[in-house]
């Protein structure tokens, strides 16, 4: 071990910090691509893949073992690139990636020559999720563009495209055709245009089954006529509907589903088919609205964005437990990334909460979470996600996690340690007391007033902007 340490430090003074990256052969075809295009040549190396749920022993077999790329010990490469110069060579693995979009069944016409042969060229180019589009006519797109005072070229955001390595800016026309593809009217485009801003993806490119949710706040909600309340996440409501399958679709087109290349996902996630949207129910809410405990004011309309991998829907409390006791259950068997939850209740339940439990704030009810959900260490380090993305930070020192990592495992720690961390939002319709309890993180959120169209604007002064005087206007 001298060795290979005296042998790192002269690496270091002659060429810079010594890295040994390692990756599973699952990955090969996108590290060289990634290598080819950024000319680089880091000494990648290969292990066996899963490694997730991999038991303690088969990932030691895997460090001892082959590189099954190269046939060479792991160990002993690991030690080469962190003790000898890189020599520049390809790294090694399979061929190259083919191009990521669909192609046609051999025998198939791929001419727009028909609606039928349009919607199947719009799959096979990989624009759609599957299901039928609203063709985007040019007719349909200007009708859309109506629903904004921004122009037409005014680019909303800028997405990197990791299969190209190039950069893409992606207008308000082209946010416009995505969202007459989802069967968006108008009125629903700002919200839209919001969601886009944020360059957040309904997917990540991750092989666990993320899944992400969309939450409206403020007056746009009701003039849209989003469901906040009865059935708000069932398929019931055109504009929950819409609105969170146009994220989806500028998602896919934006490059995150690409196999193997954007999209990992062993199983994937059907949540992100219109990805839990919904309006909140801040008219029967003894609480602040979510957008206002994120500091916008109460008249602003803004979308929220949150991402995690399930939630618990129980069927009520037990008699004998208050909601609260409840929750400190439920959440105990789900270990938080950096103290990420996020609650969404019924109003009966904020309710008994707030009058009947004695929590006068929302702040006040993360408060009792935070210290009172207790979980021993033990069982905290033995999940998978723990263990992968948050030993990490306990070897580096970040608190509280390196302090939890020297405690015995009987030990209890506090996973929900920042209540600022866990969200509070009030939907449904007041026919049961129930929630979804869910290791959902809040990401971001943005201005959909930012978005809207302009009363003042030329040709409409009764305030209408173009906006259709009754739903169907603009049905073609």
């Amino acid at each position: 071990m001298a060795a290979v340490a005296a042998g790192a430090r002269r690496l270091e003074q002659n060429y810079g910090i010594p890295v040994a990256p390692i990756s599973t052969n699952a990955f090969v075809n996108v590290v060289r691509e990634n290598l080819e295009r950024m000319r680089v040549p880091l000494p990648f190396i290969f292990t066996p893949h899963p490694v997730i749920s991999m038991p303690p022993e088969v990932l030691d077999s895997y460090i001892a073992g082959k590189d099954p790329e190269t046939g060479r010990t792991v160990i002993e490469e690991i030690i080469d690139a962190l003790t000898r110069p890189v020599n520049g060579a390809p790294v090694a693995g399979a061929a190259k990636a083919p191009g990521a979009a669909r192609t046609a069944p051999e025998g198939t016409s791929l001419r727009p020559d028909t609606e039928d042969n349009l919607q199947r060229l719009f799959y096979e180019r990989g624009w759609t999720d599957g299901l039928p589009v609203i063709l985007p006519t040019e007719e349909r797109v200007q009708k859309m563009l109506k629903g904004t005072s921004a122009t037409p070229d005014e680019v909303v955001c800028e997405i990197f495209r990791f299969e190209t390595g190039e950069l893409f800016r992606y207008t308000v026309r082209n946010i416009a055709v995505v969202a007459v593809m989802a069967g968006a009217r108008p009125e629903y485009f700002p919200v839209i245009l919001a969601t886009a801003s944020t360059r957040q993806s309904s997917f990540m490119p991750s092989t666990t089954a993320f899944g992400a949710m969309l939450l409206v706040n403020g007056p746009i909600r009701n003039e849209i006529g989003m469901n906040c309340g009865l059935g708000a996440f069932s398929p019931v409501n055109q504009a929950n509907a819409v609105i969170g399958r146009a994220w989806t679709l500028m998602s896919i087109i934006w490059g995150y589903t690409k196999p193997k290349q954007t999209l990992w996902s062993s199983q994937g996630n059907n949540l992100i088919y219109n990805n839990m949207c919904a309006g909140e129910n801040e008219e029967r809410s003894v609480w602040t609205p979510f957008h206002v405990d994120k500091g916008f004011k109460a008249e602003e309309s803004v979308v929220s964005i949150f991402r995690g991998w399930g939630f618990f829907n129980p069927a009520g409390t037990a008699a004998h437990r208050s909601v609260a006791e409840e929750l400190n259950i439920q959440l105990n068997a789900m270990p938080p990334l950096n103290s990420a939850a996020t609650i969404i209740m019924d109003p009966l339940v904020a309710r008994e909460l707030k009058e009947g439990e004695g929590f006068a704030t929302k702040r006040d009810f993360c408060r009792y979470l935070s210290q009172n959900i207790r979980m021993p260490a033990g069982q905290y380090w033995k999940f998978d996600h723990i263990d992968m993305l948050v030993a990490s930070e306990a070897y580096k020192g970040v608190e509280p996690y390196a302090s939890w990592k020297k405690l015995p495992d009987d030990a209890l720690i506090a996973p929900y340690h920042n209540p600022d961390n866990i969200n509070i939002i009030v939907v449904g319709g007041e026919t049961s007391p129930l929630w979804k309890a869910t290791d959902y993180g809040y990401v971001t959120s943005a201005s959909v007033d930012r978005w809207r169209a302009l009363k003042s604007q030329e040709g409409c002064e009764d305030g209408s902007c173009g906006l259709p005087d009754e739903p169907g206007q603009y049905d073609d």
